[in-house]
């Protein structure tokens, strides 16, 4: 009886936290929370300057991966390598790739194999998601090499991948200004099709452009549903829990071992009838929890010598909390420290 009692206590407590997550949808964008970091410069020791980059990653290492666009031109046709490994100190450990039309994610899992997104489609080459082995070797496909469409066996503009606990791999895709299918699609850890959730639209469920995923610990996927505007929360089955606006328009979303969730917002602005109309809310970074929904701290966009480029797109966090954010039109990958 006693045990009955306690199961059905952690139940009733397990409920009454994520009501009070729930009910966080309701709350206004938070422009106001304190910002306890300070950017740290010219941590990061490559051998060329970033190339254009809208995602970062950090390893069970505390090591940092970025897969930045290789040069001006992009990725198509070039011969530069555009996956980096570093150290937290800057150094470069490693540096591979190639055959890429337009790298949008790289996500190294729990066991070390390094999953990367290519969002584009040119010459029979992009749309697909590779993993690789720790040493670079090709391991898996998802998807058809140059090809798009509805199908369950392609991806339109793929934007995200994240493997769940058990070894699913969950794949976002659709991106502005189409929009594509706008949905997650689901395969087993074979890369054998599960299910697909979601379709371009603005309600409960629904997506446009879901930019980035990502598992907190109670095996929940969060997406980045940029253009509405709103973090997204779906168990691994696609069933739609809650939505919520407190954390901004998201273009990048990190939640580390302890659930802390950090939102990069790199377009909001009030401009109505453009895509990025999302009024009253401030561009930077949002830090707060997954279990409450409570926005702690806000992060204003780093200097940049052109006031007209947008701040970072990508956003990840180190086991200290260190904050690294990946920015497309500055070129860069900042670094950000509490001080």
């Amino acid at each position: 009886m006693r045990t009955e009692l306690t199961r059905l206590a952690i139940a009733l407590l397990a409920t009454s936290t994520f009501v009070s997550a729930a009910q966080a949808q309701t709350t206004a964008c938070v422009n106001d929370a304190p910002n306890p970091y300070q950017m740290v410069n010219d941590w990061a020791h490559t051998p060329r300057p970033w190339a254009a980059t809208n995602n970062v990653f950090v390893d069970a290492k505390d090591n940092v991966w970025v897969f930045d666009r290789c040069e001006d031109k992009g990725c198509a046709g070039s011969s530069v390598a555009p996956i980096w490994e570093l150290s937290p100190d800057g150094k470069v450990m490693k540096n591979f790739g190639s055959g890429y039309v337009f790298p949008h994610a790289v996500v190294p899992d729990k066991d070390g194999n390094i999953w990367v997104v290519d969002g584009q489609a040119r010459d029979g080459k992009g749309n697909q998601v590779t993993k690789y082995s720790p040493d670079g070797k090709v391991l898996k496909t998802l998807g058809k090499a140059g090809e798009g469409g509805k199908g369950l066996d392609v991806f339109d503009q793929p934007t995200s991948v994240a493997i769940s606990s058990n070894g699913d791999i969950f794949v976002a895709e659709g991106h502005a200004p189409s929009f594509g299918n706008s949905r997650i699609m689901k395969f087993d850890k074979n890369g054998k099709f599960i299910a697909t959730f979601g379709h371009l639209g603005s309600g409960d469920g629904e997506f446009k452009s879901p930019h980035v995923i990502a598992f907190d610990s109670q095996g929940r996927l969060f997406v980045a549903d940029r253009s509405n505007s709103r973090v997204d929360i779906f168990d691994r089955n696609g069933k739609f829990l809650t939505a919520w606006k407190q954390f901004g328009r998201p273009s990048g979303i990190w939640i580390d071992k302890n659930d802390v969730l950090y939102v990069a917002d790199s377009e909001s602005e009030d401009a109505p009838g453009k895509d990025t109309h999302n009024p009253s809310c401030k561009r930077g970074v949002r830090v707060g929890s997954v279990k409450t929904g409570k926005v702690d701290y806000y992060i204003p966009p780093p200097p940049v010598s052109d006031p007209r480029l947008p701040p970072p797109e990508g956003v990840a966090a180190d086991s200290h909390g260190t904050i690294y954010l990946a920015a497309v039109q500055a070129k860069s990958v900042y670094k950000y420290v509490k001080h």
